[in-house]
């Protein structure tokens, strides 16, 4: 087996992880959002050092059997509307079905604004053509440059298959000028307008920018003659070509991978309920797994729109190391916005002036600029303090100490009332935490939320490239059902499986290499159809309901396997040194504690500084520590 390597590209930080037979190597570089082509592939020049002492690019992707790939790209441009003008084009569907929602209606402002129209599509054919061609003149002039189609009604999908013959006709791909456009069918089946229109509008924004670097990285990826594409890490939890994927289903999905990764984590330990609080530089992203299962939505929300994707769902909150930390109104505001990894914390000497966490731990004595981010980015105390003192202590009439002490307290206790809103604590819940700042002071956290137990990842830093790792090439699509009459279901299987069939032969499969998965759905419930028998109790619940077959194809991909378990006898842990840190607004040298050292296993209790190369953990006075041999982390108070 060759090199797996998994990549989550964040919107402060890019993680790498490489997965070699029974070895993981991981790494990190700055996200550069102005051009992602660089940190993508600076990132992957790391990486080879890492592997072989000395860069080698070539020969890591040489050795490569897989990349997979998540980022924020889309997810990113949506937030800060960076993207397409779209125009609408609306058959036998008001606009105003899609902004009932608040929220609906802010979102189709930005988005779409005055450059909608609406039209008859039962008209017969010179009446549409001519209401066709004049809707799209009048949305190009309008300053439309990417244009969506959505029909509604029992006949929606032959309205659309209609505009679909006439634009082409008229509006021929191949011309230069001419207006890319995608109709909602081509997308998703869904007997819900409103939500199905929705899904291919925000299809249409994500994609451009998608695009335009996707591509552009599979092609040098290419140059340097790798084994198999670029796969795409979707936010479904499985991966696919860049031909294969569509741009909305990169929606979210980094904070995927964190979910994917928790739920092998839950697996291996046996824990029934496992919160993810993955703390990245730029948010807080929280997952709940149960029962082996990551929390979904069958249709879940986009930017609050709901929509026809089944989403996991994962509550993003404006906290993370870059956070910006101000004063306003004379109290303490955390986030949402970030100072990102450009020009990043004011103690990256970067440029930023703004006070972040990552500013008051370093000023605390928690880090140590020597060890920090694997020795390999500077950071400057003095100009941490200064941006304290600037932003917060002058502000609020706080000396340094005070402010810090005021910062951290504000910064853990919004991520801890996220917490309690997003998932019920319960005795045997137990916290995951990862990404960068996560393990910072999970016990301050924890205790704050009610939360006895827990588990820092031995590869915290990187997780979600590392949870990225668990997916399979898959494919599925959804076929209407007239009824659940054999005849019906027939008929509709023969078409699910052309279609994933097609779908895998793009990857570089044949359908009799894939494991086969058939589900039935009957109005928003999904049920199973082992051995094509339609599931009891179906029929009753199909009168009335709309019905549809899906069908999903899935090839298998090698991936890391877990080890490690704890509740064995393990040495007390030696300490490396002492740590001098300001903790509970007293400055205290605790044992400090380097996870590398605990190769073996060890134990030990607070309070005392866990430091790892890329992050750093305070354990409170209260909680012991657990580490295995995989170098994972239980915490318990």
């Amino acid at each position: 087996m060759g090199l797996l390597i998994n990549i989550d590209n964040g919107g402060t930080l890019t993680d790498f992880c490489v997965v070699d037979g029974e070895r993981i190597y991981r790494t990190k570089t700055v996200t550069t959002p102005y051009d992602l082509s660089k940190c993508f592939f600076e990132g992957l020049a790391k990486a080879s050092r890492v592997l072989y002492g000395e860069e080698d690019l070539l020969k890591l992707l040489l050795a490569t059997d897989h990349i997979r790939y998540s980022t924020t790209q889309g997810t990113n441009a949506l937030v800060e509307r960076k993207g397409p003008r779209l125009g609408l084009v609306l058959a036998n569907v008001e606009p105003g079905r899609l902004t009932v929602e608040p929220r609906a209606a802010s979102v189709f402002a930005a988005l779409i604004g005055p450059r909608v129209v609406t039209l008859d599509g039962d008209v017969e054919e010179a009446s549409l053509e001519s209401a066709a061609t004049q809707a799209v003149n009048t949305l190009a002039a309008a300053g439309a440059n990417r244009i969506v189609v959505g029909a509604g009604g029992a006949n929606r999908a032959v309205r659309e298959r209609r505009l679909q013959r006439i634009l082409l006709r008229r509006f021929p791909p191949h011309l230069l000028g001419a207006l890319p456009v995608l109709y909602s069918h081509d997308l998703i089946e869904d007997e819900v307008d409103e939500r199905r229109i929705w899904t291919a509008i925000f299809n249409a924004f994500l994609h451009p920018p998608m695009e335009r670097f996707l591509y552009g990285a599979e092609q040098r990826l290419r140059d340097y003659k790798t084994q198999n594409p670029l796969l795409i890490f979707r936010n479904d939890g499985d991966a696919s070509r860049i031909a294969r994927t569509a741009a909305v289903k990169t929606y979210s999905s980094g904070p995927r991978g964190g979910a994917e990764g928790s739920r092998a984590l839950a697996g291996h330990y046996g824990i029934e309920r496992l919160v993810g609080l993955d703390i990245g530089g730029t948010t807080t992203d929280l997952c709940l797994v149960e029962h082996g299962r990551v929390r979904s939505h069958v249709r879940g929300r986009i930017d609050g729109v709901i929509t026809s994707l089944a989403l996991a769902d994962v509550d993003s909150v404006g906290v993370g190391g870059s956070s910006i930390i101000s004063v306003v109104d004379g109290g303490i505001r955390v986030g949402p916005e970030s100072v990102g990894g450009a020009p990043g914390p004011a103690c990256f000497g970067l440029g930023g002036t703004m006070a972040t966490i990552t500013d008051a731990f370093l000023a605390a004595g928690l880090l140590d600029p020597a060890s920090y981010f694997g020795g390999e980015l500077t950071i400057d105390a003095a100009r941490a303090t200064a941006a304290i003192e600037a932003n917060v202590g002058q502000p609020l009439g706080l000396g340094p100490d005070s402010a810090i002490a005021a910062m951290e307290e504000a910064w853990a206790q919004k991520v801890a009332v996220a917490l309690k809103s997003f998932a019920q604590v319960t005795p045997d819940t137990t916290l995951a935490a990862f990404g960068g700042a996560g393990p910072f002071v999970v016990c301050r956290i924890a205790d704050a939320a009610g939360i006895r137990q827990v588990l820092i990842p031995g590869l915290a830093a990187v997780f979600s490239a590392f949870g990225v790792g668990f997916s399979d090439i898959a494919h599925e699509y959804e076929v209407p059902l007239e009824s659940l009459e054999p005849a019906a279901l027939g008929r509709a299987r023969m078409l699910a499986t052309e279609r994933v069939r097609r779908a895998l032969f793009g990857e570089g499969f044949a359908l009799e290499q894939c494991e086969l998965e058939e589900r039935l759905r009957v109005g928003d419930e999904w049920l199973p159809l082992k051995g094509g028998r339609v599931p009891a109790g179906a029929t009753g619940k199909a009168k009335g309901a709309p019905l549809a077959l899906a069908l999903k194809a899935t090839k298998r991909l090698p991936r890391a396997s877990l080890k490690g378990r704890f509740g064995s006898q393990r040495p007390k842990a030696k300490a490396h040194g002492t740590r001098k840190t300001l903790t509970d607004g007293t400055w205290q040298a605790l044992p400090l504690y380097r996870v590398e050292d605990m190769t073996g296993g060890a134990r030990g209790e607070g309070p005392a500084v866990l430091e790892e190369a890329f992050y750093t953990c305070r354990l409170a006075p209260g909680w012991r520590f657990e580490c295995d041999a995989s170098g994972d982390i239980l915490l318990t108070h």
